[in-house]
């Protein structure tokens, strides 16, 4: 939803006057019943405030009684609910929604299983001065100390003067300081898009649709909330090219999600979202068209396969795999794509918005001609982006800027560096391990940088690093430790085993199956299309395509074989590719190795650096 210019004026106004312990919320959704309120002000003692924006001028209103007002619009007569009233319901939502969280009530005096900080509301009056307000009939429906004139809203208006207006808007005063833990369950409350579930602090267990009755709710601590940076985006990513550079498990990936949702909701347009991966393909299909309605307008595809349909659609001549293999028919099934737009057979600018998750894994001429697929009028498109997950090969010139591909993200870009997917433990144990390849890098905002993680504090056992005689008893330890963590109430599907090579996938799969242990193998026949994340089943997958996935167990043998025996790339390269594996894990990562090699006496030294909890 666009901002009309006096919300936009009120907007900045909130902005220039109030201090930093204020949180402001625009247009979100509150409640079961989706109600939307112009602005949500919170002030950590002084309350809460629903504020209602009106553009109307004096002459543009026809009649007005306590319950409906009467506008004269370019439209013609247009009859709406007195703003009054209307920010009253929304505020006495807000309210309700509140009071089911038992931290958030009052539970003992005058006040008590009320919430615990006051709360009002107000109507903010744009284009109608206090002087015309009070000379017109206005007052005679419009308490005055619930109104706020365009004058009182100026910017040479004293910010004390500002903030005192806002606070009149509620005749009650009472409660004590809000503690940030409690303003965080606040912000959990009002801003449900953005949760991180409780049980897995999962990027795609979103939870939208929060029961009004529900007597208990269970909520996460303030280190499963994304932090005010994150939310803030999320709502104000306006349109243009944008680009976010986040470490593994900084939420990059919720922010895309939840775009996607919003933009399905105010577009009529085609939107498409790319990644590299055909299982986090599946995934993100699963959470962004949840909605059936949405289906025909949200495409998720891996990017190979996006170019496979072009071609289809198009009736384009497809590669024959007889005369291109391997690498070779992916380089002339996208270069087949490009060679089709640049000739108008395959039209560009097709898409209402383009989000493009795994951006470090994709060729410079791969984003220049997703790049091309934004539709001009809308021209939204947005990367996620981390250079330290780069794996496959794509070893960007130090020239590289993403306008040089078409993507303008001059002064449109984010760094998120807090680490919110793993404990502190696994991502101390993973970044000590792999830090002499992946230094921090800078650069201005148009060029690649490399961002070092930082950890958001969650708390969580150290990794586990076994010596087995062999990768037999590495299999036989695998079995029985996952059989183990499920007699623990852990969900099968909430357990994966990240390999490197193929036979540790085959002899895993193989003996699990034997065990009678449910196991998904979602690297099957290179087809990960039908990858069901929900499954009860434990995932086996391969480094390479766990890029994007997380799970709270994550297990990882065969560590003695690399970085030479079974690795295909650079010592390097693997040790990027073990860190990515390892970021995998969200609670509990447990490897496994029957020799000793290069990267075992790396992750014994980063384990000794690691404090026990």
């Amino acid at each position: 939803m666009r901002m009309t210019p006096g919300e936009r004026r009120l907007g900045q106004r909130l902005e220039e006057k109030l201090e930093d312990d204020y949180l402001l919320w625009y247009d979100v959704p509150v409640g079961k019943k989706q109600l939307h309120p112009d602005f949500i002000v919170l002030h950590p003692s002084r309350g809460l405030f629903i504020l209602e924006v009106k553009d109307w001028k004096l002459d543009t209103i026809e009649n007005i009684n306590p319950s409906t007002v009467t506008l004269l619009t370019e439209d013609g007569i247009k009859e709406v609910k007195h703003p009054l009233q209307q920010a009253r319901d929304y505020a006495l939502a807000v309210n309700k929604m509140l009071e089911k969280d038992s931290l958030l009530v009052q539970q003992e005096g005058k006040y008590q299983g009320k919430l615990v900080i006051p709360y009002g509301y107000g109507v903010v009056f744009t284009n109608i001065s206090r002087k015309d307000f009070e000379q017109s009939e206005l007052p005679a429906v419009f308490e005055s100390h619930l109104v706020i004139c365009k004058d009182e809203m100026y910017e040479k208006v004293d910010a004390g003067e500002f903030q005192q207006r806002i606070w009149d808007l509620s005749a009650y005063q009472f409660g004590k300081t809000l503690t940030p833990h409690q303003i965080d369950r606040i912000r959990w409350h009002i801003f449900p898009e953005l949760r991180i579930s409780a049980k897995q602090l999962s990027l795609f267990d979103v939870d939208t649709a929060i029961e009004e009755e529900a007597p208990q709710l269970q909520i996460p601590d303030i280190l499963k909330i994304m932090d005010l940076q994150q939310e803030q985006l999320a709502r104000s990513l306006g349109d243009g090219h944008r680009v976010i550079h986040g470490v593994a498990g900084s939420g990059k990936t919720m922010i895309l999600a939840y775009r996607c949702q919003h933009l399905a909701q105010v577009t009529k347009k085609p939107i498409l979202v790319l990644c590299f991966n055909v299982s986090l393909a599946a995934k993100l299909r699963q959470v962004v068209q949840e909605d059936p309605h949405k289906i025909s307008r949200i495409k998720v595809r891996h990017f190979h396969g996006w170019c496979m349909d072009l071609l289809k659609k198009y009736d384009i001549l497809r590669p024959d795999s007889r005369e291109y293999q391997g690498e070779a028919y992916i380089e002339e099934l996208v270069q087949r794509v490009i060679t089709a737009v640049d000739a108008k057979l395959i039209p560009a600018g097709t898409y209402g918005a383009v989000m493009l998750d795994e951006g470090h894994d994709f060729k410079p001429e791969w984003l220049k001609l997703i790049a091309q697929m934004v539709n001009p009028e809308t021209d939204s498109l947005l990367i996620l982006y981390d250079d330290a997950q780069n794996l496959y090969g794509e070893k960007r010139d130090k020239k590289f800027s993403f306008k040089s591909v078409g993507i303008q993200a001059q002064g449109r870009t984010t760094i998120f560096k807090l680490n919110y997917r793993n404990t502190a433990q696994v991502l101390g144990v993973a970044y000590e391990f792999a830090a002499y390849v992946m230094t921090p890098t800078t650069g201005d905002d148009d060029q690649v940088v490399l961002v070092e993680p930082t950890s958001a504090g969650r708390q969580g056992p150290k990794p586990d690093l076994i010596r087995l005689p062999s990768f037999k008893h590495e299999v036989d330890y695998l079995a029985g430790r996952v059989q183990q963590l499920h007699e623990r109430d852990i969900p099968w599907n909430e357990i994966a085993i990240i390999y490197r090579s193929n036979f540790m996938g085959d002899r895993i799969y193989n003996h699990f199956q034997q065990a009678q242990i449910p196991i998904e193998w979602v690297n099957a026949n290179s087809d990960s299309r039908n990858y069901n994340p929900a499954e009860q089943s434990i995932k086996l997958i391969t480094m390479y395509s766990s890029k994007g996935l997380e799970f709270p167990v994550v297990l990882i043998p065969g560590i003695g074989y690399l970085p030479d025996q079974y690795g295909h790339g650079t010592p390097e390269e693997e040790a990027r590719l073990l860190y990515v594996a390892m970021t995998r894990a969200m609670e509990q990562l447990i490897m496994t190795c029957d020799r000793s090699s290069q990267f075992t006496s790396r992750l014994e030294t980063a384990l000794g650096k690691v404090a026990v909890i």
